[in-house]
């Protein structure tokens, strides 16, 4: 299941990748017209990429998301709320403190600040902005409060300290915002928000659910402006060497042994933080042992492991040769070509996001099936190409970066009002989503190069700030496509389900025989099937092979405890001449199952709605008494037994 399911996710990371292969392609050959020396590494890398990208997402299936929403839901059974407060706070802090990408701006602000900021103590700010962020969140999950009431009032504070905080600070705050989400932190969080939402009464997980990832995104700039002010005002000027921000590219790396072990140690180091925090809450704190602590742990290696793939893949030519292409084309002297490259290159990066995808995965499947994946991951994308096309335009017209985010914070509010409830957290969310391991070293490289190369503008000031562009206008999209999917009357699975229903489900009935030759509880199984109601149909459903697995995890979660898996070959009858011409190739599985009646329905609904039969993808379902039953053993018989009474003390 695993090996299938890997396969899947390889073919969807390669099509994901082929974007910025063909915008990278264009550029270098038509535009740029050379052929880069290292090319041969480039190719290799994005390879790598692409495997690394698949590997990681199998982890987030199979480890993190399951155990991020498990410890939500134990925590909301449990009540113990000042505790989950904590898990929320440690993991915005813990894995904050550790970010890679922090680490490198928070010594550029050192450097900035003429020694009056400490790299470290600025780290210490973001990741505790962070960890309050993720906290306040939950807290606003618990009370039920609409998100905008906090986004709303999150961005007049950070326009408010805007007017009051240094230059010099401004668009590294802004920049903080859309950096401090790491690829391994977002799909936890997204899992404890809509776990923590699915568990409390009264709670919508499509619309409380989502919301943590914008409110870690929106106090580091906050907090950092305010650690500015303060520097600023009351800590003097140190002698430094004099900064200096080059625009000249980087190298492609060298690959040796050493080099891997670093990377796969350095990579281990950011995920352990979140293994040391759920372990604590999960053993010490709730002091339940993990389940299916095997599958949490091959969760974990598998993320270590495609995290590590990925960022080797990128390092090996791609950095180096977004940072030449960046630099390359601010030198052209043409502000088309660059506005064509600034959003080219923010939609292509952004298909490829680890933590978009995630996100996008997991909306779809709690909006049952009214926000489709690809739509939703083009409108965040759209979003990031328009906002760092604006991003580039503000730095060569040299206009002040806080009077776009006001004008685009007004714009946010106003669709506020306007968009559908339940897509507004999720817009929210795609700001912090979109900036991270692929987006952020190309863009930061082009904002680098624009204010290098143009007269009059100064890169540690003007250069930094696309990063903040490429994370709010991502929430104007989609609020917009939100408001297209009312506009369109786009439906649930579920409401379409309801069109295929003609009529109420009735008893079955007919009677099962089933065979005298086992005896439960001093009862023939015949007299116990009529006190049990073990009245069976049969479900059959015939899906394209590749969807067979999911079919089965569906079935599985829905109480079924068995099932026949039959290959088979479909073809269309339309053009039908002769069957020996055909080309035959198994297309096609047929899965059988044999369930009580009391489970039929709920078996096919979790299959229906997880493989989008009736809406958007392929499939045959369809059931049918079953008149006479032999070969129930006694262990299928307790089986049976336990889902029927754990069914009736739920209805109790």
């Amino acid at each position: 299941m695993y090996l299938s399911l890997l396969s899947k996710l390889l073919r969807d990371s390669f099509r994901d990748l082929m974007p910025i292969v063909v915008v990278i392609v264009f550029f270098q050959l038509f535009v740029i017209q050379a052929v880069p020396s290292d090319w041969i590494d480039t190719t290799l890398g994005m390879g790598i990429v692409g495997v690394g990208l698949a590997i990681f997402l199998l982890g987030l299936e199979i480890g993190i998301f399951p155990v991020g929403e498990n410890l939500a839901r134990d925590f909301a059974k449990s009540k113990r709320l000042f505790w989950l407060l904590i898990f929320g706070f440690l993991v915005g802090f813990g894995t904050t403190v550790a970010e890679p990408a922090l680490i490198v701006i928070a010594h550029k602000a050192a450097d900035i600040s003429q020694g009056r900021i400490e790299s470290t103590v600025l780290r210490l700010v973001v990741a505790f902005s962070v960890g309050f962020a993720i906290l306040l969140g939950v807290w606003r999950i618990l009370k039920g409060h609409p998100i905008h009431y906090y986004i709303i009032t999150g961005y007049v504070l950070v326009v408010g300290t805007t007017f009051f905080a240094p230059n010099e600070i401004v668009g590294l705050a802004y920049d903080l915002g859309g950096v401090t989400t790491s690829t391994v932190t977002v799909p936890l969080v997204a899992a404890l928000g809509i776990g923590l939402a699915s568990s409390i009464k009264g709670r919508n997980p499509m619309i409380d659910g989502f919301g943590l990832i914008a409110m870690a995104s929106l106090t580091p700039m906050i907090f950092v402006q305010l650690y500015g002010i303060f520097v600023y005002n009351f800590v003097e000027v140190q002698e430094v060497a004099e900064v200096v921000i080059s625009s000249v590219p980087s190298n492609s790396i060298s690959i040796t042994p050493n080099y891997l072990i670093k990377g796969l140690i350095n990579t281990t180091l950011d995920v352990l933080p979140i293994v040391g925090i759920i372990l604590f809450f999960q053993l010490v704190v709730l002091k339940k042992p993990l389940e299916g602590w095997r599958k949490v742990v091959l969760g974990f290696v598998l993320v270590i492991l495609g995290l590590d793939a990925f960022i080797l893949g990128l390092e090996m030519g791609l950095f180096a040769l977004g940072e030449t292409m960046a630099f390359e084309l601010t030198s052209l002297n043409s502000t088309g070509t660059i506005y064509a490259f600034a959003f080219l290159i923010g939609i292509s990066t952004t298909f490829a996001e680890p933590a978009l995808i995630a996100i996008s995965k997991k909306s779809v499947e709690i909006s049952d099936g009214r926000i489709n994946d690809l739509m939703l991951r083009s409108f965040v994308a759209l979003g990031v190409g328009i906002g760092i096309t604006l991003g580039a335009h503000r730095i060569i017209d040299g206009e002040q970066i806080h009077y776009y985010i006001i004008v685009g914070y007004a714009l946010v509010i106003l669709l506020t009002s306007f968009a559908p409830r339940y897509i507004i957290p999720i817009a929210y969310d795609s700001g912090g989503v979109t900036t991270s391991t692929i987006t952020v070293p190309l863009v930061a490289a082009l904002g680098i190069g624009l204010a290098s190369n143009i007269p009059g503008r100064d890169p540690l000031i003007d250069g930094f700030g696309l990063i903040a562009f490429a994370s709010l206008f991502p929430m104007l999209t989609v609020m917009i496509y939100g408001v297209a999917i009312d506009r369109f009357k786009v439906r649930t699975d579920t409401q379409i389900d309801e069109q295929y229903k003609t009529a109420k489900d009735v008893e079955n009935p007919f009677r099962p025989k089933i065979g005298h030759s086992v005896i439960v509880d001093g009862k023939p199984l015949p007299e116990l099937a009529d006190e049990l109601d073990l009245h069976f149909s049969a479900l059959v459903l015939i899906v394209p092979k590749d969807k067979k697995e999911l079919a089965v995890e569906s079935a599985k979660n829905a109480g079924a405890s068995g099932v026949t898996i039959l290959d088979a070959e479909g073809m269309g009858l339309s053009k039908f001449d002769n069957l020996f011409r055909v080309n035959h190739e198994i297309s096609d599985t047929v899965l059988i199952f044999l369930l009580p009646n009391h489970m039929i329905n709920g078996v096919l609904e979790a299959i229906i709605h997880r493989l989008h039969i009736n809406s958007t993808e392929d499939g045959i379902a369809f059931t049918f008494p079953i008149n006479q039953l032999n070969g129930i053993s006694l262990r299928q018989v307790d089986v049976f037994k336990d889902k029927l009474d754990k069914k009736s003390h739920m209805s109790l």
